[in-house]
């Protein structure tokens, strides 16, 4: 199961771009598991950039602290452990609508529509929200399939795909990543 979690070592590579090219200094992650997708977004954020990231447990997150220290980015990362529909409410409150550059969403995949709706509120106008598992190991295409996990997702996808809010990309890499740019209001 751990293997499958993971974020693999080019969607890292993809994530750190994707930090830059957007010139992100705030980026929030729904799911932290081991911390790899998160060293590898807070080494592409400035001395100055901040990451918050949101785990159900303190187990995933105890791991990655000491390969975070080492990389020299713990001071940009901002740990919040609970349930992550509760932590982006407080966020929300705490650092306002469009206070995030960029999202990225690697959680439990029956909340991803409710993650997706906090982080469009806290993205800024022309930020990017990342999905992960979007194609969720080719199950979203098999209708005999369904199970929770793979029903949201595959109701997710359909939403996604008519929500004028954001402009989309899918890209068939890894498990399948979503890119939401939100538009303009």
């Amino acid at each position: 199961m751990g293997e499958a979690m993971q974020v693999m070592a080019e969607e890292g590579q993809l994530l750190a771009f994707l930090v830059g090219l957007t010139g992100a200094r705030t980026v929030l992650e729904i799911g932290t598991f081991t911390g790899y997708s998160t060293l590898c977004m807070a080494r592409a954020l400035p001395a100055d950039g901040r990451l918050i990231t949101c785990d159900i447990t303190d187990k995933w997150p105890g791991i990655a602290v000491p390969y975070w220290e080492r990389a020299g980015v713990a001071d940009r990362i901002d740990v919040r452990i609970g349930a992550a529909t509760d932590t982006l409410d407080a966020l929300i409150g705490e650092q306002g609508p469009g206070s995030v550059d960029l999202a990225f969403i690697d959680a439990d995949k029956l909340n991803y529509r409710r993650y997706y709706e906090s982080a469009l509120v806290l993205v800024r106008d022309g930020g990017l929200i990342i999905l992960d598992n979007t194609l969720f190991f080719g199950r979203v295409l098999d209708p005999a399939v369904q199970d929770p996990d793979t029903v949201a997702i595959r109701e997710l996808n359909a939403f996604l795909r008519e929500d004028a809010r954001v402009e989309l990309s899918m890209l068939p890499m890894a498990d399948g990543i979503t890119l939401a740019r939100k538009n303009s209001v």
